[in-house]
């Protein structure tokens, strides 16, 4: 039965999980967990709970076929959902990591992501890459800028790409100075702050035409919508900006393509076809 408290404690760790998280989801004291991992026991009733906040079955708590999670899916799936909402996408990205070192053939014990993250300086970025015939990733690894993209391989991805869109008509507004310090600006501001033409004009030196057309652009791209309100019984325009994430993604790989990486993690060049085709 002791062995019950020392699995516990090899699953808390190796899973970066706090006592207090383990002892919230199974409704104990955390006194209690850390009494289990002394040496106690905990009542046969709370077993079933634990093995699903671990994802493991009852057996691998008394230390039985402790690598068997059965469904690979539902054992991850269960491992992000039974932690709190401020980790989850912390945990998402360290199990990126151990995926995107499986695919050159490195297994999880070499250590977490965490582990990999403390040797590394501070100020230094690192990548890693995977390409080949079956598709790519990119993986951005440091203490700066942390990033995970993977795209499966497509049996037409040039058809999906270019299907009725104007690239050359959208990085053209984009490359005009004032729509792209405008577009900055805003995806740093208060979205809940509604605004007018007047605080482009005002915080980027812009004539009240320009500032008209750099709101009329990102409107027509979806990026800003307008209400009108009553106000000193007139009718005020006023807009709301709406982020997208899809722009910061990319400022990322625009990034990438002004400034090529060089420090790789793991590298590796397997394609022999064309990107799109």
């Amino acid at each position: 039965m002791e062995t019950i408290g020392k699995q516990i404690a090899t699953l808390r760790k190796e899973r970066g999980i706090k006592q207090e998280q383990l002892a919230a989801f199974v409704g104990v004291s955390t006194q209690a967990v850390s009494k289990w991992e002394n040496g106690g026991v905990p009542d046969t009733e709370l077993l079933p709970k634990i093995a699903d906040f671990f994802s493991v079955s009852i057996d691998s708590l008394f230390g039985r076929n402790i690598t068997e999670y059965g469904d690979l899916r539902t054992a991850v799936s269960l491992n992000i959902a039974n932690l709190p909402r401020e980790e989850r996408l912390k945990k998402v990205f360290s199990l990126c990591w151990d995926m995107e070192r499986s695919l050159f053939g490195r297994a999880p014990d070499d250590g977490t992501f965490e582990d990999y993250e403390k040797v590394i300086d501070k100020n230094e970025q690192r990548y890693s890459r995977h390409l080949s015939d079956f598709g790519i990733t990119l993986m951005g690894i440091a203490n700066k800028l942390k990033y995970f993209c993977v795209i499966p391989e497509m049996e037409s991805n040039i058809d999906a790409l270019f299907e009725n869109i104007d690239y050359l008509q959208f990085f053209q507004f984009l490359s005009d100075k004032d729509i792209f310090n405008v577009l900055v600006f805003l995806h740093k501001r208060d979205t809940t702050k509604a605004f007018t033409e007047n605080l482009i004009a005002k915080n980027f030196n812009l004539t009240q035409d320009k500032a008209v057309e750099v709101v009329g652009i990102l409107e027509k791209y979806n990026l800003v919508y307008k209400t009108e309100i009553e106000l000193d019984d007139e009718i005020k325009t006023v807009y709301n900006f709406k982020p997208k994430p899809s722009f910061v993604s990319l400022l990322i790989f625009a990034k990438e393509m002004i400034k090529p990486p060089t420090n790789y993690s793991y590298f590796s060049m397997e394609r022999t076809k064309p990107y799109l085709y």
